[in-house]
């Protein structure tokens, strides 16, 4: 099996040199194409022949017609294929968008047609369901048996639709990715990062997937040192994870659990454990632990103190809550309305960098541990700081800890 094509298009309001910078930056993080839409770009701010001279280029037609001038210049013609092919044969890439999901038979309809024996295929519609991924590799494989490997794309598109993609894209052509940042060409785009890590580390595309769920990941260090492959499924905080974890049971050997799913999905898997933080595939069924007692433990060892107090009441806390009594250490567990005084002692931070903490928070010179990590650490600790606290990084601590625990666990997976 050879890895697909990796697509990136080129961003809105990006032009002139600075689109020319683009093409190079994504090119030496693994790229393979740079696509330029017509509903993005206007003929004239792109320069189509300095930025094919960087990297192949497929141009699309979304609306407004291609210019000419772009159609030389690229590699590969994007047209949709209910409205024309009219395409050099050796370019074309047929596509559709469909505007709802569709079931196999009716997407084979769309394709029963006559194309050139060069042209690639691309199917793309929503995702809706994630209990649909099923019917989407039905239609990949079938269009596959019908225009042959190597020439299929098939993609979905939605807020849940990342793991499905990264499926899909074991058998797909092109993989159309996000190069990073605050804008992707479609909802459901892996990094362009990730999916290179994934090619290039032991243990790659074919293996069994694992992944890290949450909401406002872009950060996370998981794919960084987990066994590829590893997908940074990041979504919205109301997303049918329940229905996605199900779903995806056939595909993927465990899941790492965080904010804002771990009290849910514990729920869900009718765990014994009040928050879990990692999945692991039992055959037909998810079994759940929570890790993230390893991380309690480090970081109140770390922290030193008989008595804290923990700020939010999430998995976390649960796991800190776990781990107290043998960590000699009395917690108290703050809530939100209950924080009137200004803080003194030892304290844990528990609350993700997305939650607001409440106005009237202040300490005392308090210690206050936080377990994020990276930019949101960091921003956490300025907050700490502004209230008057003295922040004590132990994300690093708590990550490693967990994380160590999380890859023994997925091992095992069956």
């Amino acid at each position: 099996m050879t890895s697909a094509r990796r697509v990136v298009t080129l961003p809105p309001g990006v032009h002139g040199l600075e689109a020319v910078s683009f093409a190079e930056a994504v090119r030496r993080r693994g790229a393979s194409l740079l696509e330029v839409r017509t509903d993005l770009h206007e003929p004239e701010a792109v320069d189509v022949t300095a930025l094919a001279r960087v990297l192949p280029l497929l141009v699309s037609e979304r609306g407004r017609p291609l210019p000419a001038s772009w159609v030389e210049a690229a590699a590969h013609v994007d047209r949709d294929v209910t409205v024309s092919v009219d395409a050099p044969p050796s370019k074309l890439v047929a596509s559709h968008h469909a505007e709802r999901p569709l079931s196999t038979p009716e997407a084979l309809r769309i394709w029963d047609r006559s194309l050139p024996a060069t042209a690639f295929v691309k199917h793309v519609e929503p995702l809706g369901s994630p209990a649909r991924l099923p019917e989407l590799l039905e239609t990949q494989a079938r269009l596959i048996e019908r225009f042959g490997a190597g020439r299929v794309t098939v993609l979905g598109m939605g807020a849940v639709a990342l793991p499905a993609r990264a499926v899909l894209a074991q058998r797909n052509a092109l993989d159309y990715v996000a190069a990073g940042g605050g804008w992707s060409a479609a909802p459901g785009q892996r990094l362009l990062d990730d999916v290179v890590r994934e090619a290039r580390r032991p243990g790659g595309a074919g293996s069994s997937r694992r992944g890290i769920l949450g909401t406002a990941i872009a950060h996370s260090r998981s794919p960084r040192i987990h066994r590829q492959p590893f997908d940074r499924i990041d979504i919205p905080e109301d997303a049918p994870v329940e229905e996605l974890v199900d779903a995806l049971l056939p595909h993927y050997a465990g899941f790492a659990i965080t904010s804002p799913f771990k009290l849910r999905l514990a729920r869900h898997v009718r765990s014994p454990l009040e928050a879990i933080n990692t999945l692991v595939r039992r055959k037909d069924r998810w079994e759940s632990f929570n890790t993230d007692v390893e991380g309690a433990r480090a970081v109140l060892k770390r922290l030193g103190a008989r008595e804290a107090f923990v700020l939010g009441d999430g998995g976390s806390t649960a796991a800190l809550r776990s781990v107290a009594e043998d960590s000699a250490c009395r917690l108290r567990i703050l809530k939100r309305a209950e924080i009137r005084e200004p803080l003194s002692g030892a304290g844990v931070w528990t609350w993700p960098d997305r939650v607001a903490p409440p106005e009237g928070l202040r300490f005392d010179q308090a210690r206050v541990a936080i377990i994020a990590y990276g930019a949101p650490g960091r921003r956490i600790a300025k907050e700490i700081s502004r209230r008057g606290g003295t922040p004590v990084m132990l994300g690093a601590a708590w990550f490693i800890a967990q994380a160590r625990r999380q890859r023994e666990l997925w091992e095992t997976a069956t």
